[in-house]
C-alpha cells in the first residue's frame, strides 16, 4: 500500500524519462539524500514521455515506499522539451528544479540550488562546463552553435546550458506562458529576463543506456532555436538575393560593354548556364529559409497541445462539481461565513 502522501510540497523535483529503468534506483539513491540537505518539503516528479520498457511500472513500485514520488505519463514520445513542459506544469513546489534521468546531472547540486535561490534568485541555471562522452567533433559543434545562436538573437544563451536549473514559481508561471509549440526550453529561460544566476559543474557519463539525444535530434534542436529566437536567416536570404543581383547587373554591364566597345562579344554558353545554375540556387536557398518559418507558423496555426497525458500517478483528486461549490456557497451564506461585500 502506497504511503499518506506528503503535505504541498516547497519544492519540486521534474525529471523527464524515456526507458530509463536502469537508472531509477541509482538516481532516487543519490537525489534523496540531495533533497533532504535542502530541508524542504518535496516531491519527485517523473514524466514517462512515451518509454517502451518497464520504467512506468518501476516507477509506481518505487512510489510503494517514496510518498513523494509522482508519475505523469505521456500517450507517446513528444520529446524532451515538451515533457519538461509537461512536469512544470503540474509541479506544486514554490521552486522547480529540472533534471535528466541519466546521471549525467549530478542531484549533489540541488542543495547549492536551492541556497542561491533561497538569496532572491528566481533562476538558477546549471552550467555544464564539458560533456564527459562527448566527442570533440560535438564539443566543437556545440561551442559553434551556441556562438551562431547568441550572434543571430537578440539574447544571449549561455554555452553549457543543460535542462538542469531551477526556477522559483514565477518564473515558472512566466516561462508557461510562452506557448509555442516549435521550443527552445534553454533560450526561452533566458528569455524571460528574471533576477538569473549561473553554477557550473561536470558532467559526468550516463549511469547506464544510451543518449536519447541523435544527431539528427540536435540538428532539430538547433533549428528550432535559431528559427524561433531569430528572423535573421530571412535577412541573410535578403543579402545573398541582393548580392546575386549586384554581380548579375556588374555582369551585364561588362556584357553590354564589349557588345558596343569591342568587336567581340560573349557568345559561350558555359557564362549563361552558370548564371542560371547561380541563380537557381540562391533562389532555393530563399525558398528554404522562407519555409522553414512557413512551416513553423503551419504548427502553431494547428494549435495541437504540445503533449497528451496517458495518465498521472497518483490519480489527482475530482475537482468539486459546480452543483457541490453552489451548496457549499449556500451552506456559508446561511452560517454566516460569506465574504463581506
Amino acid at each position: 500500500m502506497r504511503p499518506q502522501a506528503t503535505s504541498q510540497p516547497q519544492l519540486t523535483l521534474v525529471v523527464p524519462i524515456l526507458n530509463e529503468g536502469v537508472n531509477l534506483e541509482p538516481l532516487l539513491a543519490r537525489t534523496l539524500p540531495a533533497l533532504r540537505q535542502t530541508s524542504l518539503r518535496f516531491e519527485i516528479l517523473f514524466v514517462d514521455d512515451g518509454s517502451t520498457d518497464d520504467t512506468a511500472q518501476k516507477i509506481t513500485t518505487l512510489a510503494a515506499d517514496h510518498p513523494e514520488i509522482r508519475l505523469r505519463r505521456l500517450s507517446r514520445n513528444f520529446g524532451h522539451q515538451a515533457a519538461l513542459v509537461a512536469g512544470l506544469e503540474c509541479a506544486r513546489g514554490e521552486a522547480v528544479i529540472t533534471m535528466d534521468g541519466d546521471l549525467q546531472h549530478p542531484p549533489e547540486l540541488i542543495p547549492d540550488l536551492v541556497a542561491r535561490w533561497r538569496t532572491g534568485l528566481q533562476v538558477v541555471q546549471a552550467i555544464r562546463r564539458e560533456p564527459a562522452d562527448a566527442s570533440a567533433v560535438k564539443r566543437t559543434a556545440s561551442r559553434g552553435f551556441y556562438r551562431l545562436l547568441s550572434a543571430v538573437s537578440r539574447h544571449k544563451v549561455t554555452p553549457g546550458a543543460a535542462d538542469f536549473r531551477l526556477m522559483s514559481r514565477e518564473a515558472c508561471a512566466a516561462f508557461l506562458s510562452c506557448r509555442e509549440r516549435c521550443r527552445f526550453n534553454r533560450g526561452l529561460v533566458q528569455w524571460i529576463g528574471f533576477p538569473y544566476c549561473e553554477v557550473p559543474y561536470d558532467a559526468a557519463l550516463r549511469h547506464a543506456g544510451r543518449s536519447k539525444y541523435s544527431y539528427r535530434a540536435m540538428l532539430r534542436l538547433a533549428g528550432d532555436a535559431i528559427f524561433s529566437f531569430s528572423s535573421w536567416p530571412l535577412r541573410l536570404a535578403g543579402l545573398a538575393g541582393a548580392a546575386v543581383s549586384l554581380a548579375a547587373a556588374g555582369y551585364l554591364v561588362f556584357v553590354l560593354w564589349a557588345a558596343v566597345f569591342t568587336d567581340r562579344t560573349v557568345a559561350g554558353w558555359s557564362s549563361i548556364l552558370a548564371a542560371v545554375l547561380i541563380l537557381g540556387g540562391v533562389q532555393l536557398i530563399v525558398l528554404w529559409i522562407i519555409g522553414e518559418y512557413i512551416g513553423r507558423l503551419y504548427e502553431e496555426a494547428k494549435q495541437r497541445p504540445l503533449y497528451v497525458i496517458r495518465s498521472d500517478f497518483p490519480a489527482p483528486e475530482t475537482p468539486p462539481t459546480r452543483d457541490a461549490l453552489a451548496k457549499q456557497h449556500s451552506s456559508d451564506e446561511a452560517s454566516g461565513d460569506a465574504p463581506a461585500e
